[in-house]
């Protein structure tokens, strides 16, 4: 019987269309020199090119990994891409799409760093608050999209509404992830169980084996790399245990991360507190990840290594658990969302997913934004150019930092 299913499960692996390491670096990293507004937006982005342009993944798998990569730690929308890279082309398929959607960010603060100020002013220019904008309409069509697909009735379209309610009202990662175990626990209630053709969905190429390696690795370097770092103490140690601690631990991605990189390196004079701000402020000038504000942190931090070195050390540190954790959990993932009573569980799960997204349309995406009829009327423009007359988004961010550094000088 495993057999069977073993031989069923490589006949849908090759059924399934690869692709090559070069074609997931260049896509995502034209995601990484465009993903303006933060991991919401992100997934927005991800949505457009992945599932509607590329169709590398189908929708309802898509909603399936933006749920499943909500409970795990680390930065989530950077979690989907490296699941959607390794899909498409094996673990090493994940590393390209790390790669490619990092690297921008991480260089420009890296350049940052060491004293190319070119996003020291950049925090009140015009350009930039229409990226903020773009990111409306991204998210937006995101929004409008996923909940076609994932709320076609009223009991979904009710579940994400009351998603979207709760998470407003408790605003933390603890309040997200509430919402949807709550609505998966209504989604077995009110859903019957149905089996789903295992075609419809994209298998990820990784045994149990490999997946279980993958939760030794983590644990093991969660619980000793603050032993060993005593036993044998070394900055480089002690760099690589407190980024990767705070990658391990921390739920909701996004500028939850902050408190706790500020803890880890101002607290012990690596980095002084002038110099952390300051690297916020010029993290919200690029695009890709905030988890990139490592490489920054790492440059700048007084006690050797630090510069290149210390940048790479911090910046592989802090994505390396989101990497174990991912590898860890799909193969059991996917095993587990093919079970009947499961699916009636992810129907709940993927309608509060579109309630999570709505959310994050109104704050902080739209918040931070729409401040004038002029913000609204730019945001409808990116919004047409999206929705109907299927501009790339790389067009439309371009078109609208365009569009925002003219209407700041008018």
């Amino acid at each position: 019987m495993n057999e069977h299913a073993e031989t069923a499960g490589d006949q849908v692996l090759r059924g399934q269309s690869r692709g090559s390491l070069l074609e997931v670096l260049w896509a995502s990293t034209r995601l990484g020199l465009t993903s303006f507004g933060g991991p919401i937006a992100h997934l927005g982005y991800f949505h457009e090119e992945y599932v509607q342009r590329k169709k590398w993944i189908d929708e309802q798998s898509y909603a399936d990994l933006v749920a499943l990569c909500q409970f795990l730690p680390g930065p989530a929308s950077s979690q989907v891409g490296i699941a959607i890279g390794i899909a498409r082309a094996r673990l090493l398929g994940g590393v390209a799409a790390w790669l490619g959607f990092t690297m921008p960010s991480a260089l420009a603060l890296i350049a940052f760093a060491f004293g190319i100020g070119a996003f020291a002013s950049a925090a009140d220019a015009g350009w930039l608050h229409g990226l903020k904008v773009v990111a409306v309409a991204v998210v937006a069509q995101a929004v409008w999209g996923m909940a076609r697909s994932l709320c076609p009735d009223r009991e979904r379209a009710t579940i994400a509404i009351f998603a979207a309610i709760v998470t407003l009202a408790w605003q933390s990662a603890v309040g997200q992830v509430l919402s949807i175990a709550i609505a998966g626990v209504v989604g077995l209630i009110i859903f019957p169980g149905t089996t789903l053709s295992s075609l419809s969905h994209i298998r990820f190429p990784i045994g149990k084996k490999s997946g279980i390696a993958a939760w030794i690795i983590f644990f093991t370097l969660l619980f000793g790399l603050p032993l060993l770092r005593q036993i044998a103490p070394s900055h480089a140690l002690e760099v690589f245990d407190s980024f990767f601690r705070v990658g391990s631990l921390v739920f909701g991605g996004g500028h939850v991360v902050l408190p706790l990189l500020q803890a880890e390196v101002v607290g012990p004079g690596w980095v002084t507190n002038e110099q952390f701000v300051a690297g916020y402020g010029a993290a919200q000038a690029v695009p890709g990840p905030l988890f990139t504000f490592s490489a920054y942190l790492g440059a700048v931090m007084a006690p050797e290594p630090n510069g290149w070195t210390g940048a790479c050390i911090a910046l592989v540190a802090i994505f390396f658990p989101s990497f174990l954790l991912v590898t860890g959990a799909l193969p059991f993932w996917d095993l587990l969302r093919s079970v009947p009573v499961f699916q009636s569980a992810l129907k709940g799960i993927n309608a509060a997913v579109v309630g999570l997204l709505l959310t994050a349309l109104y704050t902080p995406v739209w918040t931070s934004a729409i401040h004038t009829p002029a913000d609204f009327g730019l945001g409808l423009v990116a919004f047409g150019l999206l929705m109907f007359w299927k501009f790339p988004p790389w067009l439309v961010v371009a078109l609208t930092a365009i569009g925002g550094e003219a209407l700041a000088r008018i």
